[in-house]
């Protein structure tokens, strides 16, 4: 079953080729804005693998912490 996307690929072609200029201003304050979001993402990023690395390297070490070995 093929797709036609004739017309969506026409429709952005008609928006790339038709657009307006915008009148913007990015300060300095912007780009140290856009880094602090990466960083306090990285930061989430690891702290959220941290807990769940606990929590599955705990399941685990609870087969072995019964004190039910007999070897």
């Amino acid at each position: 079953m093929k797709k036609d996307l004739s017309l969506p690929l026409f429709v952005l072609m008609g928006w790339l080729l038709f657009e307006s200029p915008v009148y913007a201003y990015l300060d300095p304050g912007a780009g140290s804005m856009l880094l602090q979001i990466l960083v306090g993402g990285f930061a989430a990023v690891g702290m959220i693998g941290k807990l769940y690395w606990h929590k599955v390297s705990a399941l685990f070490r609870a087969r072995g912490a019964d004190g039910d070995e007999s070897e």
